[in-house]
This record gives structure tokens, sequence and C-alpha cells, in this order.
């Protein structure tokens, strides 16, 4: 049996049953009356691309010996299903849709790059080089992809603040109402901008959903950040054991710092300076590109200790 051709196969339906999801999630944003029957199919669609990804992790891991995450295209993979499984998790316990219609583009996105841009050869699992040889490789690399995962949403929703406040100030302090529903303040908010003709209605559900949106990003970003924490904290003491040093300076190294810092200062700004609203979904945005760069960008370098991830 030829493990690889069924495991990318599967990975290409998985690109596929994204597709869908985000035109269903996309659809059920422009028709607000039946977003609720439209959102239940995004969400078994995503469902079943979590559970394609479920296979093709555990079906390497199985075949090859070790976990997963030892090559480029298997992070990738290894992404995509922590995003979909958060935003499952979140979505159960929130009741929202809205971070669906956001989030699913982006693992669409992260699939078709890891299945139309890498090459084949890239895709294949192979054995692992020395420096990966060792038992730190799941709690490293699978700490910072969670925190990822975990640190994107949060941006995400930053993002979808700003977009939303037109990059404007807004007091939030002005309702009183704690990580309310996203999903009907949503409704509540398009309901009254199409229907009602009272401005000032349409601008309560903005404020609903601006406060919401903003309350759910800190919490999310709160959620990763000890994730990501972890994660540098296991890769410092995975790199003494492999290269005799904690800390070289390698460029991944250097993002990943970059990276907690802009966190820690978002953190640090909401729970000392009691920030809210524009100024920290501002960095919170910041965060998302550096995540990326981190992430991705370094990797063109094409040089550094973490040799095994660059693109060629």
């Amino acid at each position: 049996m030829d493990w690889n051709n069924i495991q990318n196969f599967s990975s290409n339906i998985v690109f596929a049953i994204l597709l869908i999801a985000t035109t269903v999630y996309w659809v059920s944003l422009i028709f607000v009356n039946g977003l609720n029957n439209l959102s239940k199919l995004g969400r078994l669609t995503a469902i079943l691309a979590n559970g394609l990804l479920v296979f093709i992790l555990c079906s390497r891991w199985i075949v090859d010996g070790y976990f997963p995450l030892s090559n480029l295209y298997e992070s990738l993979l290894f992404l995509t299903w922590a995003l979909l499984t958060i935003y499952l998790y979140l979505e159960s316990r929130t009741k929202t849709k809205l971070i669906g219609a956001i989030l699913i583009p982006v693992t669409l996105l992260i699939s078709g790059f890891a299945n139309l841009t890498l090459s084949a050869e890239m895709q294949k699992s192979s054995p692992l080089v020395p420096a990966l040889q060792s038992n730190w490789l799941m709690m490293h690399v699978s700490m910072m992809m969670v925190s990822y995962a975990t640190l994107l949403i949060g941006s995400l929703l930053c993002i979808l603040f700003l977009i939303i406040s037109k990059l404007q100030e807004v007091n939030l302090k002005l309702i009183d109402q704690s990580y309310l529903p996203l999903y009907n303040i949503m409704v509540d908010y398009y309901e009254a901008k199409s229907f009602s003709p009272s401005n000032e209605l349409s601008e309560l559900g903005k404020l609903k959903l601006l406060q919401s949106i903003d309350n759910w990003s800190y919490r999310i970003i709160g959620l990763g950040f000890p994730f990501l924490t972890i994660g540098i904290i296991a890769g410092a003491v995975w790199a003494n054991e492999a290269w005799g040093s904690y800390w070289s300076w390698d460029p991944k190294e250097t993002w990943a710092l970059i990276t907690w810092i802009v966190f820690a200062t978002y953190l640090h700004s909401r729970i000392t300076k009691g920030w809210e609203g524009k100024k920290t979904a501002i960095l919170g945005s910041i965060g998302f590109l550096v995540i990326w760069i981190c992430y991705l960008g370094v990797n063109f370098l094409g040089k550094g200790l973490h040799s095994y991830g660059w693109l060629s």
C-alpha cells in the first residue's frame, strides 16, 4: 500500500472541503436569515476536514515511527488541524459562526500552500536528521504550532475589530456586557443596520459586536501566550542538548523572541495599563504579521540552524 499517495490524495480532499466550507460561511454572512442552517453545514465540513487531517497525521506517525512534525509540509498540516480544532471548540463554547467566516479561509490558504506550492519531494516523509532525533521534537514543535494557531485566531479577531470600527476610537465601556455570544450580537447588528429606522439602534449593535470581539481576542491571545512561552523554553533546552547552547540567535529563535515580545506587550497593556479597543487591536494585528514572518518568512532565507524547515 502506497501511503504517500493515500495521504496526498486525502490532503487534496481537505483542500476541496475547506473551499466548500469557505463558500458556505461567506454566503451565510450575506444571507443573515439563513445564517444558522448554512453555518451548521459549514461546521460539518470543517469537522470532516479535521477528521481527514487527523487520519493523515496519525498515518504518517504510525508508518514513519515519529511524530509528524519533521518538515514544513507536516507542520502546515498540523497547523491547519490545530486551527480547525481550536475553532470548533470555540464555536461550541461561544455559539459564534463569525470566527469561522474569517478563519476557514485562512486554513484554506494554508492547505493550498501545502498541497499546491510545495514540491512532491518536500511532501514526502524522510528520515529524521540527527538534530530532530529527540523526545523534545513533540514537546517543542507541537507547543509552538498550537501557540501559532491560537495566537493567529486572536490576531484575526483584532484585525476584524479594526475593520468593523474603521480604525476609529470606540468607547467600549458604554456597554457593560462581558463575553457576549458573537453569533447573537452579529445577527442583532446586521438586522438593526438593515431594517431598523433608528441609527442609534444600529450603532448599539455595532458597539456590542465590537466589545465582544475585543473580549474574545483578549481571552484567546491570553490562552495562546503560555503555549508560546512553553514552546520557546522547550526549544532552548532542546537546543542546548543538540547544539550545546540554549540560544544562538538563529533567525527562527530571533523571530520567536520578537513574537513573544509583541504578545507580551499586548497582554501587559491590557492587564496593567487597562488598554482595550483600537490600541490593543493594533498590537494584536501586528502579531498576526510577526507570526507568519517567524513561521514562514525566515524559511526563505535558507540559512540558520533550523535547516530542515527551509524552502527549496
